[in-house]
Parts: structure tokens; C-alpha cells; sequence
């Protein structure tokens, strides 16, 4: 798995087994991206080239030296990965929201279908790609539009996201990564998980992630399992994973997204949990 590319978001795709697609749009365009063994491949397929998607690079030397000796080592045969931060931050929010209480492949069918039957679809390299309905779309779309696709749960946050987004999305873009955890949180039905994972995934910054994730668990367990890990009751988890970085925001970046990418090329072979 090195030099793999991170794919914890529902938007990517594995076409033919060999190249990963999905879309994404930023301040000046919609981009059609695709990654296969020669790296990264964009192309504007609306709008504008002012604003490309990048990628950001997570090395596993800055993994804390703290961390059990089983759980770095399995890590680091990830090598340098690579992983998109998502330039729109309305996608972010909607991804958070759509993965609350459903278990993360569940989540992933709901995003995908949101997005096919109420969002963007512009053409990718070997077919159609799907971004997610604008916060103005979400905001005209009636209650039975959300049943229809499985989201009845989420609509009231949802909406009350997509309005305040409306109003606000100027200054959020504008916040440092823990000010925005802190603005999110004030969105009806956006607690502290939603808001840190939304976060994590627009500024890339996973040292604000919310650590004790079932998702960080479990991948955790997989990938050092001689380790006396907590039980998913123990609240000890987060604390314990926290403090292997200390003051380290990079090594708990690094700890924490580097778990994420190792389970998200193995849930081919494992159930793919979610926290709630």
C-alpha cells in the first residue's frame, strides 16, 4: 500500500479496480479527478481554472514515537500517502451530516444516492460523477424529497445547516480549523463529532478529528491487534490516543489520518465501521 491515496470520503469511486474517480468543486469550477498509477489527474469540467484541487501529503516519520510499536509499524508501510482536502465546504458539512447514526457504508450509499438524484452530474473520464445538491438546492427541496432517498433522518440538520451556511459560508471558510468546529457546533443538530469530522475533511487537519471514532477503533485494533486496546465503551480511548501525541498537532494529524487511509483500502476485506 505505498504512496496509497486516502479515500475515507463516500465520493470516491474504483473504476476497473485500477483508477479512483470522483468530482469536486471549488471557489471557480467543478473538476472531474482521477487516480491511477501515474498519480493525480484533474480536469475542469465547469466553470473556471482559477481554483485546481490539491492533494496534501501525510509522512509517517511524524508519527508519534509514543504510539505502540505494532501500530506505527503498520502504518508505516503505508508510506507518504496522499489525500484531498475537500475544497467545498458545504460538501464537508453535508458528509458529516449524512454519516450520523448510520454505519459508514451505509453512509456511503445515502451520499451517493443524495448526490445522483439531487445534486450536479457532470462528465468524468469513464462516466458520470456526482457532486452534492447546493445548500441552496437542499433549501428547496420539499420533506418527501429527503424520505425518498433515506435521509429523513437528516433533513431537519440538513436544513438548518444549509441556511446558516447560506448566510455564514464567507466567514467559516475564513476560520481557522478549531473556530470552525466551534461554529459548526452551533448549527441545530451539529454536535461536536459532525462538526470535527466536517472540519477535518475541508481543512485537512485530522488532529482535530474526533479520535475516539469507532472507525478509529476498530482500524486501530486491526492494524496492531496484540495491543490491549480499550473496549468500545471505554472512553479511556480517546485520552490514551491523544496523549501519545501530546503537543504534537502533527503527530496526531499524522496517527490519526494515517489509521483512517490504512482502513479505507482495507474495508474491501473488512465491514466498515462509522461513528455515530
Amino acid at each position: 500500500m505505498s504512496g496509497a491515496l486516502t479515500t475515507d470520503h463516500p465520493a470516491w469511486q474504483t473504476i476497473d479496480n485500477r483508477t479512483l474517480e470522483r468530482a469536486v468543486r471549488t471557489a471557480s469550477g467543478i473538476w472531474a479527478l482521477s487516480y491511477d498509477k501515474g498519480g493525480l489527474h484533474v480536469a475542469c469540467a465547469q466553470g473556471t481554472e482559477d481554483v485546481k484541487p490539491a492533494l496534501l501529503t501525510t509522512d509517517p516519520s511524524r508519527l508519534p514515537a509514543a504510539a505502540p510499536a505494532g501500530l506505527r509499524q503498520g502504518l508505516s508501510l503505508l508510506g507518504a500517502t496522499q489525500r484531498l482536502a475537500n475544497p467545498w465546504l458545504w460538501d464537508a458539512i453535508t458528509t458529516a451530516i449524512l454519516r450520523q447514526v448510520v454505519r459508514a457504508e451505509q453512509a456511503r450509499k445515502l451520499y451517493r444516492t443524495w448526490c445522483r438524484i439531487h445534486g450536479t452530474t457532470v462528465d468524468g473520464p469513464h462516466g458520470t460523477l456526482n457532486l452534492a445538491p447546493t445548500a441552496s438546492d437542499v433549501l428547496g427541496l420539499a420533506d418527501e424529497q429527503f424520505a425518498d432517498v433515506g435521509a429523513k433522518f437528516h433533513r431537519t440538520a440538513l436544513q438548518a445547516a444549509a441556511a446558516l451556511y447560506e448566510r455564514q459560508h464567507i466567514e467559516w471558510e475564513r476560520l481557522d480549523a478549531g473556530d470552525l468546529v466551534a461554529a459548526l457546533t452551533r448549527i441545530p443538530r451539529i454536535g461536536p463529532w459532525t462538526a470535527a469530522a466536517a472540519a477535518a475533511d475541508f481543512t485537512g487537519d485530522f488532529s482535530l478529528y474526533p479520535h475516539d471514532d469507532l472507525a478509529v477503533r476498530t482500524w486501530a485494533a486491526q492494524i496492531a491487534p496484540a495491543y490491549p486496546w480499550p473496549g468500545k465503551k471505554d472512553k479511556s480511548f480517546g485520552p490514551m490516543w491523544t496523549g501519545w501525541a501530546g503537543t504534537d498537532r502533527t503527530a496526531l494529524h499524522t496517527l490519526t489520518l494515517s489509521t483512517l487511509t490504512w482502513g479505507s483500502h482495507a474495508r474491501a476485506d473488512l465491514e466498515d465501521p462509522c461513528g455515530t
